[in-house]
């Protein structure tokens, strides 16, 4: 259920102001891969391929490209990566997941708009500079996609803890 609630998050979050390229987007396609059916790995894939559509066509009045379906590919990428997480991974195999799954998307997306987009000259060093010129965006990206791995896949083992403390044989608190 949480990873439904989550995948919900990042897509209304992408409808409100926020800070470019910081969103729990890949956190909440990461924990979905996880923790979510795998018969419906198709729900986030959609919601979020959906809002990309929305959020070009109607809100930013971009055209539709065909960089877009880079990006689907994405999302789809990091529910597999998701899916190699499995309940006892440490926070540090969660987090290095994470962080693969930014520079990843960092990678392939800013080649697409290279590749898609006459904003660089099609040679390596328009490569480069498109890669120079989407870093502000990657620190963002990776701060985000960080901090919001680590609320997503540490809420459960909170509320868990949580959980087990206040309903503890003998805790006066619990009898409240």
């Amino acid at each position: 259920m949480l990873a439904y609630v989550f995948i919900l998050i990042a897509v209304a979050v992408r409808f409100m102001p926020h800070p470019m390229a910081f969103t729990p987007v890949g956190a909440a396609l990461l924990y979905f891969g996880a923790r979510g059916s795998r018969r419906q790995l198709w729900i986030p894939l959609a919601l979020l391929a959906a809002s990309d559509v929305i959020l070009t066509t109607m809100f930013y009045r971009y055209p539709f490209s065909w960089d877009h379906f880079v990006t689907w590919a994405w999302y789809a990428g990091m529910l597999g990566l998701g899916s190699t997480i499995k309940r006892d991974s440490g926070p540090v195999r969660i987090l290095l997941t994470a962080l693969t799954g930014s520079v990843a998307f960092f990678v392939v997306s800013n080649f697409a708009v290279w590749a898609a987009w006459n904003m660089y000259p099609r040679t390596f060093a328009g490569l480069m500079t498109c890669y120079e010129a989407a870093l502000p965006f990657f620190q963002r990206g990776v701060i985000g996609d960080l901090l919001f791995t680590a609320v997503m896949f540490g809420a459960p083992v909170l509320l868990h803890s949580l959980a087990a403390k206040f309903n503890t044989p003998g805790n006066p608190t619990a009898a409240a």
